[in-house]
């Protein structure tokens, strides 16, 4: 009993004896006797208590590792990693996104942080006749044969739910659309009033939950959901099969974090878990997802209509592509997204292990659609980590359209990356719905940042394209991204990446394994691999 480890414990009792016989003396007040009693106490239930082995054994002071270990981020954030050391956005990313949402000077003073001799260095390669352009209001038109074409940003707001964020942060963030004209993803949790309220541009996700549009048991309501997405505000529609931050994996609810304004958006009972089922039940084939497709752009009026999905096997988005040309229903768009993770918390196998990452599901995606004839009719959005105009710039030039961000537009409405996005307590009121939390985020205040980092990203945009020589971003490709593989070789983006030729998996001319291997098993009728093809 007279280690060292109980040193606390009994120097607290040495301090009660003090105290208790200099009140007794009348030298002190008796409610000086408080603090050591209370610490007293506090000892003897760690040397008696059955959950913990640290305070079992180190009474009082095992409760400075329990104090060190929950401030240990704050610390490791403040006060010693480096400004890009940070995972997984480093303080010079968010530093970045501040900037420019505050309209700030975002310009760095006597050269890069960047260690450029790294391996993994990026770089766009520059021209000695840059061009002049006039804005940087830079758009694409999707679904153009539509009876609803789109003409959109390249640059929009990522799949964030009401439910997840905080009806203050939907606010703000479908205001800073309005004002930039852009557009916003509403995320899977369907429209609520909050995405109305303002009138910017939606995009409707419908998942696998069918919030918004779905009957008591769970089923897909044609009609509900053509009497929301007949609404002028509703620009596009969106099937969400998988999302990066957790592909493959269904999510829940809990009744007890299911409020009136979450149940009536989604057309859920309150008193009850809110399941998101791990795959449709409007389809189970590739042909199915595309009829659906289909059937949904019917009854939007025409609004142009697609999916989001992260890649997984690759011969299940082949049996996709191959139901693309034996139905000739085709999609607008697809939208590719990353495994780098997203705002919806997941268990860390998923995380970190599950799904392909953005580049190569965007290169899957892109060589798909060039290999069976039909790219200049689909467009292809890409989402994942997307911060800075390289980080856009990049995408656009492996084959994307356009780009999509959620942290990014997250930081612009005050997210500092304090990663309790899950417990709904939030410090800045972005992923809450305390209402006394989400009161501290001022909604006129943050939709003027949201504006102003889409205004300025993009203004950053127009000055990389300029350089580059070129007119539009849509210009971008893979030869114009400079890659270091080691200490002494670069090498271009187009050398490292594979690319297919227009038709070649039509003509089977597959080039590389992957397409070699996968492509003749997939099927049109079923998301499993033809395996007697896989056999012969």
């Amino acid at each position: 009993m007279f280690s060292r480890r109980y040193l606390a414990m009994w120097s607290a009792l040495l301090l009660l004896a003090a105290c208790a016989a200099l009140a007794a003396a009348g030298h002190i007040a008796w409610p000086w006797i408080i603090v050591p009693v209370l610490l007293v106490a506090l000892g003897i239930y760690d040397l008696t208590q059955e959950r913990h082995a640290i305070l079992r054994n180190y009474p009082l002071w095992g409760h400075l590792r329990f104090l060190f270990e929950f401030i240990r981020p704050e610390i490791r954030q403040y006060f010693v990693e480096d400004d890009t050391e940070e995972r997984p956005f480093s303080r010079a990313q968010r530093s970045i996104v501040y900037q420019r949402a505050k309209n700030e000077v975002d310009s760095r003073p006597y050269g890069t942080e960047v260690d450029v001799k790294a391996t993994g260095h990026e770089w766009i390669s520059h021209s000695l006749v840059p061009t002049k352009l006039d804005g940087h209001d830079f758009r694409i038109v999707v679904g153009a044969d539509r009876a609803q074409p789109y003409s959109m940003s390249i640059f929009n707001i990522s799949a964030m739910s009401f439910g997840s964020l905080s009806a203050n942060a939907i606010r703000a963030l479908n205001l800073g659309a309005k004002k930039g004209n852009f557009a916003h993803d509403t995320g899977e949790g369907s429209m609520s009033k909050y995405h109305r309220e303002h009138g910017g541009d939606i995009i409707w996700e419908i998942a696998s939950g069918y919030f918004g549009c779905r009957n008591d048991d769970g089923t897909f309501n044609a009609e509900r959901f053509a009497k929301q997405a007949r609404e002028p505000q509703v620009k596009m529609i969106e099937v969400k099969l998988s999302q990066g931050a957790k592909p493959g994996h269904g999510g829940v609810l809990p009744a007890a974090k299911i409020t009136p304004e979450i149940a009536e958006t989604r057309g859920v009972p309150m008193g009850r878990d809110c399941i998101s089922p791990a795959t449709h039940s409007e389809f189970s084939t590739p042909r199915g997802l595309l009829e659906f497709v289909g059937r949904l752009r019917d009854l939007s009026g025409g609004k142009p209509t697609g999916f989001k999905l992260c890649i997984g096997h690759p011969w299940e988005f082949f049996g996709i592509a191959k139901a693309m040309l034996e139905t000739g229903i085709l999609p607008d768009f697809i939208v590719v997204d990353g495994a780098e993770g997203g705002t919806g918390a997941a268990p860390l196998e998923f995380t970190d292990h599950i799904g392909v990452p953005l580049q190569e599901g965007l290169l899957l995606v892109h060589n798909t659609l060039v290999g069976i004839g039909l790219r200049d009719r689909i467009r292809i959005g890409a989402s994942g980590k997307m911060i800075t105009a390289f980080d856009i710039a990049k995408t656009l030039a492996i084959g994307a359209d356009w780009v999509n961000a959620a942290r990014g537009f997250m930081f612009a409405v005050g997210c500092i990356q304090a990663q309790t996005c899950h417990t709904g307590r939030c410090p800045t009121g972005v992923a809450t719905q305390d209402p006394v939390r989400q009161r501290a985020l001022i909604v006129t205040d943050k939709s003027d940042r949201v504006f102003n980092f889409h205004h300025n990203t993009l203004h950053a945009l127009q000055e990389i394209v300029q350089a580059a020589g070129l007119r539009h971003p849509s210009d971008l490709r893979a030869h114009h991204i400079v890659r270091r593989v080691s200490s002494y070789e670069v090498r271009l983006m187009s050398d490292l990446l594979k690319y297919l030729e227009p038709n070649d998996l039509i003509n089977g001319n597959y080039r590389y394994t992957l397409y070699e291997k996968w492509w003749p098993i997939a099927r049109s009728d079923s998301f499993s691999p033809n395996l007697e093809a896989a056999l012969a």
